[in-house]
């Protein structure tokens, strides 16, 4: 098999080293699927990163980014309507394998959805996974966007969007350089 290539990424003032091969793998996994939850969990089962697929939403403490411009209106809403915000690092194990910032309308979700969201370490994907939603990718770039941390090789925005169209999540996903292991 020939070598992968390797590409430098300057990533928040540190370089990451990335098989671009690898990378491209990843990438072609999310764009399989709607949820990132879901392209996490068949990536952790297939390279292996631990013993049971499980992906978990671990809160990342401190205050709530602000959304980004033009947040409110990607999201269709008014300026008095509640925005709802969760920060996570989504893991594999004890592997972190992205951090994500999701910015969500919960007037468009269950009752039962937002007590889930606000109150356990699921994933947002695999809770609104019954709403059966679609991704719409804004854009992505390799290494750190936007809201990233240092170490990030791929960062992805995307809206969510129920069936009917309307907009449920703005999400800015950080991926990091435990994908690439």
């Amino acid at each position: 098999m020939a070598a992968a290539l390797a590409l430098a990424a300057v990533a928040g003032g540190g370089c990451v080293s990335t098989d671009t091969r690898l990378l491209g793998q990843f990438e072609d996994t999310l764009r399989a699927h709607d949820s990132a939850t879901a392209a996490l969990r068949q990536w952790c089962e297939v390279r292996r990163i631990a013993e049971a697929a499980d992906i978990v939403a671990r809160r990342v403490p401190g205050a709530d980014a602000p959304p980004p411009p033009g947040a409110r209106e990607s999201l269709g809403l008014g300026a008095d309507e509640p925005l709802g915000y969760r920060h996570v690092r989504l893991t594999c194990g004890e592997t972190v394998l992205s951090e994500a910032h999701n910015w969500f309308v919960p007037s468009r979700l269950p009752e039962e959805m937002n007590a889930r969201l606000a109150s356990t370490d699921l994933p947002f994907g695999k809770v609104i996974a019954p709403l059966n939603f679609r991704r719409e990718r804004l854009g992505e770039e390799q290494g750190a966007g936007p809201g990233c941390p240092a170490g990030t090789v791929l960062s992805q925005h995307a809206l969510l969007r129920l069936p009917d169209g309307r907009p449920i999540a703005l999400l800015t996903e950080c991926y990091a350089a435990a994908i690439l292991r």
